[in-house]
């Protein structure tokens, strides 16, 4: 039970990648929470194994960053090849996204590796808050909170929490228990995900991307370079047994070519979904990750997707915590996230499946820009709807001036402690409201508040003497500037989670007006 006085921790059902995130989320906004697991141990089935940018730009605010990329594979390029000729068909190029990112990359690493480092650096942040042996057996709502009830080896346990978050995948306990229905479609069709060893460096070379799509009418295969081994995605068809190894050495040759040697590491058979829960919110119940939403996994839209649930709901449940918003505010949650989830990773998944299998084209899958079509396939690109007269997307098309709901872009400015530093550690766990104008003219910029900072932005450094030194960003060329499309005398306010607000003429618009109608406060 929880002391009297004491602040309820949030409660979290599952450990896997997207309710580890959500912890490391909780913990960098500074709120209590308990990490409950029904199994003695984490997963170690063979899953997921891409994460795209988006996804590493959360591990940077939430602290995990570091310790993901040194174990994962970096790659600059997603290529699609032909089957029956081994040629490119496509090649979206990542290093376009430099100057938005600085994480302009993708990478490969499998999940089952993914969260024993997430679940260490939570560990490392908060010892003691991960328990294993936990089965969510009952809860129910009070005034102020949840009741949950665990089994565990000792016997069953009581605990009190402010909030409960559901992370406990696609057969959701707490879905199931709340009776909210999940539609969308379940595919006849199931993939083989195999992980093997074979030499296609030396002994075989070859110059695939490390990872490459086989299109084919009659069959294909996703073929995603592993940090110690290679994996191979593709489909089975409904009735059909999984092939034995030789079978499926065989298959592999089909696409890759003769080679001296391989070795099945693992291997894993999984349904194909596109369903989504018609509600993720009850109260102080949240579904995120695939109890929210079973998405085809492909792209990596799967998981990746879990991972902006991830981003979106803890700053939210900060503000109200803080007392800084009022209980509204969590409602963004399902509306900004579900419309992605159902008709964009969802869509986008399954049209790249339709496109695999030789039933759609791909000038409908990746028509764009070389910068539009990188913005789409690392996430960089999703706008949510984060008012009334804005419009989510998943996809762009060109390098245009970011728009209100777009994320954005992770620039370089100059500070004042004159170093550089990336806008995206400014945003770190506020809103931030950017100024763009001369700090010559002395403008009148509001102060901060808790959870609102100001800022100028100008090519034009603040002068020693007008009271705006440490409130200055220095715009080199006015770079950020023209990269944002927008004319000076600019306001633009952006949230924590890195999406644009709002967009204003200084003269019309004052943020903190729309700071506090977003709060609600």
């Amino acid at each position: 039970m929880t002391e009297p006085g004491a602040t309820k921790p949030i409660l979290i059902v599952g450990a896997g990648p997207v309710g580890l995130t959500t912890a490391l989320g909780l913990h960098f906004y500074g709120l209590p929470f308990q990490l409950f697991e029904e199994d003695d141990t984490l997963s170690l089935d063979t899953k997921a194994g891409t994460i795209l940018t988006r996804t590493i730009e959360a591990f940077r605010r939430y602290g995990a960053a570091d310790a993901v990329l040194e174990k994962a594979l970096r790659l600059d390029e997603i290529g699609g090849l032909d089957r029956a000729t081994n040629t490119p068909t496509l090649s979206v190029r990542t290093e376009v996204l430099a100057e938005d990112t600085r994480y302009p990359f993708v990478i490969n690493l499998p999940q089952h590796h993914l969260e024993p480092i997430l679940h260490a650096t939570v560990d490392r942040v908060s010892p003691g808050a991960t328990l294993l042996s936990h089965r969510l057996k009952s809860f129910h709502q009070t005034d102020d909170g949840v009741v949950a009830t665990f089994e565990t080896p000792e016997g069953d346990r009581e605990i009190e929490g402010s909030y409960l978050l559901a992370c406990d995948g696609g057969r959701s306990t707490v879905r199931t228990a709340l009776d909210i229905p999940v539609e969308g479609v379940s595919h006849d069709v199931r993939y083989m995900l195999v992980d093997l060893k074979v030499d296609l460096d030396l002994a075989n070379p070859r110059d695939y991307p490390y990872l490459a799509y086989f299109s084919d009418p009659e069959e294909w295969m996703i073929l995603v370079r592993q940090p110690h081994c290679w994996r191979f995605l593709f489909p089975l068809a409904p009735g059909i047994e999984p092939p034995s190894n030789d079978a499926f050495g065989e298959k592999v040759r089909r696409f890759i070519g003769d080679v001296d040697k391989l070795e099945v590491i693992n291997t894993v058979v999984y349904r194909v979904h596109h369903r989504i829960a018609t509600e993720w919110r009850r109260g102080n119940i949240f579904l995120m990750g695939d109890a929210a939403h079973l998405i085809t996994p492909m792209w990596a839209l799967g998981m990746n997707t879990g991972i902006l649930d991830a981003i979106s709901l803890p700053w939210r449940l900060a503000w109200v915590m803080r007392g800084w918003a009022d209980t509204s505010l969590l409602d963004g949650y399902a509306r900004e996230q579900m419309p992605l989830a159902a008709n964009g990773s969802g869509e986008m998944a399954e049209q790249a499946r339709k496109y695999m299998g030789g039933q759609g084209d791909v000038a409908d899958l990746m028509s764009g820009s070389a910068w539009g079509l990188a913005a789409t396939r690392t996430m960089l690109g999703v706008r949510l709807g984060v008012d009334e007269s804005a419009h989510w997307s998943m996809v762009k098309m060109d390098k245009g001036p970011p728009l209100v709901g777009d994320r954005m872009p992770d620039f370089e400015v100059q500070a004042p402690d004159g170093r550089p530093h990336r806008l995206h550690d400014l945003i770190d766990n506020t809103f931030v409201a950017l100024y763009f104008t001369d700090a010559r003219r002395r403008p009148d910029i509001p102060a901060d508040r808790p959870g609102l900072k100001h800022y100028i932005v100008s090519r034009w450094d603040a002068p020693l003497d007008s009271g705006l030194r440490q409130r200055a960003l220095l715009d080199v060329g006015e770079r950020l500037l023209k990269r944002m499309g927008c004319p000076r005398d600019t306001l633009v306010l952006i949230r924590p989670d890195d999406h644009i607000a709002a967009i204003l003429p200084m003269a019309e618009g004052n943020a903190d007006e729309v700071y506090r109608r977003i709060v609600g406060k």
